[in-house]
Formats: C-alpha cells, sequence, structure tokens
C-alpha cells in the first residue's frame, strides 16, 4: 500500500508539474482525507463482521444538515451569536444522532434478518431524502466560529509550535508503545525482532512523523489572514509581509485520534474479539455465548456515530450545510476498506490499512482534479479501483488457502 501510494504520488507530481506534491496540496490532501478516514475505521468493522454500510454518505448528509440548522438557526436565539457552547453541542448532537441511526439499522439487520445491504440501501434513499426535507434543499451557512476549526482552514490550523509539540508527543507515543509491546512479547515467550530492527521501525515511524509535521509547517497563512492574526493580538505588519504556517490540521489529528481509539477498541478489548470472532464464523461464535445480535447493532451504532463526526468535519470545511455533502462518499469509504485489507468475506480488517486506503483513494481524486480530469471519469476510476481491490482480495484469500 505504501508502495502504491509513494507511485500515484510520483507520477502525479510529475503529470501536474510539480503541483502535487507542494505543501499546499499535501496540506489539503490531508484535511480532505479525515472526513473518509473516520467513517472508513467505523466500516473496517461493519465489513469484518460481512456486513456492509452503504448509508454512511446519505447519514453524513442528513446529520449534516440537521447540525447546520441546530447552530445557525435554533442555537443562536437559545445561547445567542458565537456562543462557546455552540460548537461542542453541535458536535455531540451529530454524533448521537448518527448513532441512533446505525443503532437503527444495525437493529434491523441484526434482529429482524434483514441483509444489510438491503438496510443500508434503503438507508441511503431515506436519509438522502430526508436530508432534502430538514430545509427543503436550501443550503444553511454560516456556521458557528468554533465550530469552524473542525474543517481545518486558517481556524482549524494549530500554528508551528503547536504542531512541534504534537510531533514530539506522537514520537514520544510510538517509542514508548513499542517498548511495551517488546516487553509484552518476551514475557510470554513471543519472538521479538532484533534490537537494531526496532530502532529501524521506530526511526522510522518518527521521521515519517516529523516530516508530517515539517510540510504542514511549510504552508503558511494567506497574508491577508496573517496580518488580520498579527494586527488583533496588537502586533505590526511588516512591510514584506510575515511567514506564519498553517501547521497541523485540526480535522486530520481529530482522524487519527478516532484510528487510534478504533485499533484499541478493536483489538484490545472484548467487544473487539467478539466482532472478528462474528466475522470469521458467526455460527460459532454464537454458540460459544457472544450476544450476536447486540454486537452487530453496536457495530452500525458506532459506524453511524462516526458518520455523524464526519458530518461535523464535512459542514464544518465547507462552512454550509447541504444536501448534497457526502454524496458518493460510501464509495470511497468502502474502497478505503477494502484496499486497506478488509476482506469482504469477513474476520479480517485493519483500521490503519483502511485509513490508508482512505488517502490512497483522496490522493487519486486530488490528483485527477489537478490534471482537470472530468468528475465522470473520476467516478469511472474510483469503481475500477474498488472492483480491482476486491479482486485482488478474493485472489489473495484464495492463495493462501
Amino acid at each position: 500500500m505504501l508502495a502504491a501510494l509513494a507511485v500515484i504520488w510520483l507520477g502525479f507530481d510529475l503529470l501536474s508539474g510539480g503541483a502535487f506534491l507542494t505543501p499546499r496540496n499535501l496540506w489539503n490532501l490531508s484535511v480532505q482525507t479525515a472526513s473518509i478516514a473516520v467513517m472508513a475505521c467505523g466500516m473496517v468493522l461493519v465489513i469484518v463482521t460481512r456486513n456492509i454500510d452503504l448509508s454512511v454518505g446519505a447519514i453524513l448528509g442528513f446529520v449534516g444538515m440537521a447540525i447546520g440548522v441546530l447552530q445557525a438557526r435554533w442555537l443562536p436565539g437559545l445561547l445567542g451569536l458565537e456562543s462557546a457552547a455552540t460548537a461542542p453541542i453541535a458536535v455531540v448532537a451529530a454524533v448521537l444522532l448518527g448513532g441512533a441511526i446505525g443503532l437503527l439499522q444495525g437493529a434491523l439487520v441484526a434482529y429482524l434478518a434483514i441483509p444489510s445491504f438491503i438496510v443500508t440501501l434503503g438507508g441511503l434513499l431515506i436519509w438522502r431524502g430526508a436530508a432534502w426535507w430538514v430545509t427543503q434543499g436550501q443550503t444553511v451557512a454560516p456556521m458557528d466560529g468554533r465550530f469552524r476549526a473542525l474543517g481545518g482552514g486558517a481556524e482549524g490550523a494549530l500554528g508551528a509550535m503547536a504542531s512541534w509539540v504534537v510531533g514530539a508527543v506522537a514520537c514520544a507515543a510510538i517509542l514508548a508503545a513499542m517498548v511495551a509491546l517488546r516487553r509484552r512479547r518476551r514475557r510470554y515467550g513471543f519472538p521479538v525482532r532484533p534490537a537494531w530492527a526496532e530502532g529501524a521501525v521506530a526511526g522510522l515511524a518518527c521521521l515519517a512523523v516529523l516530516g508530517t509535521v515539517t510540510v504542514a509547517n511549510a504552508y503558511p497563512l494567506p497574508a491577508g489572514i496573517a496580518r488580520r492574526l498579527v494586527e488583533g493580538q496588537g502586533g505590526t505588519w511588516p512591510a514584506g509581509g510575515m511567514f506564519i504556517a498553517h501547521g497541523l490540521a485540526v480535522p486530520v489529528i481529530l482522524a487519527v485520534l478516532v484510528g487510534l481509539g478504533v485499533t484499541i477498541f478493536a483489538t484490545r478489548t472484548r467487544f473487539g474479539r467478539y466482532v472478528f470472532a462474528i466475522g470469521g464464523n458467526p455460527e460459532a461464535a454464537e454458540l460459544s455465548g457472544i450476544n450476536t445480535r447486540r454486537t452487530l447493532t453496536m457495530v452500525f451504532g458506532l459506524m453511524g456515530a462516526l458518520a455523524g463526526l464526519a458530518a461535523c468535519i464535512t459542514t464544518a470545511r465547507l462552512n454550509a450545510a447541504t444536501n448534497a455533502a457526502g454524496t458518493l462518499d460510501e464509495l470511497y469509504v468502502i474502497a478505503a476498506a477494502v484496499i486497506g485489507g478488509t476482506s469482504l468475506a469477513g474476520g479480517l480488517g485493519s483500521v490503519a490499512g483502511a485509513m490508508l486506503g482512505a488517502l490512497v483513494m483522496q490522493s487519486l481524486q486530488s490528483g485527477m482534479v489537478l490534471l482537470g480530469v472530468d468528475t465522470p471519469l473520476q467516478n469511472i476510476v474510483v469503481g475500477l479501483v474498488l472492483v480491482a481491490a476486491v479482486w485482488l482480495d478474493g485472489a489473495w484469500r484464495r492463495r493462501i488457502r
């Protein structure tokens, strides 16, 4: 996957005359990937249980419209304009609403034995239509100022110093996790890598983190925004201008935290083991005492909650709620999970792989936009990639058998 990503990046950079591998494009690419990556984390668990969710894009659109109306029309009358409580209330409402929709669909799949394909296909139509009915198709804007930070941009950038602090903390966490894992493997008698190999892996991981921070800090704020920022803090704008870095974007950090959380949830908890057990053999899982119906319902609930969180990111990035938000996102999310190593046969999947798959899919779209490729052709490419990923998954499973 990393090799494929490198080929995609280098290829698009050559074809675009060096416009792809620039700090500006890579920063925007990371922000655009965030919402897909968040939903891909949940889609991994859904597919691992031998199910599918075709409604995530529609849920995103419906929840986005609901929280748009909430913070643009309802909360200002209750709390006042630009209240500090508006953004947290909107985020909590989005997660709860998305989670409730997911639980409803999961209950239909688990307790009524309706195939998930049919339930979520119906959900795609229902929630997309409901998104239109919220405001009769009208766009709702603008969003709360603090809420906009979830979408990136100037409001959602950490700045240079805070980004270096986050990078240092991330490197320390990587080193601590690798040391703890090595000790745990030794304690139980499992083989471990040589010390030099362990150090090399840790070094590459930290290098990737620090490289990401470097790229983010190489992208400056627009001159007008930077000037207002300096003057707003009582400073004087120099005649020759000033370089103020964007730094890491808030939605990117949020997506990484979600990925870490879902990974721990899937690999270090009893519920996560139940999920993979159901995907490996549903009958055996039920006979062993696992409440498969409740587990499936909770998996779809988690998927809906993450779709609600992705709705916050998308709505904040656009600074508007539109009923068309999230259109075709389900294809990108499913493709990201599958090309990231999640098997449609169930029982096998990786959250980290799905997030990397989301970056691959978004890189394809971003590169094609830079090259001026028409939208219909972009959809054709996405479809071909999805079909190829499923074929490779099937071929690999047949080979290992």
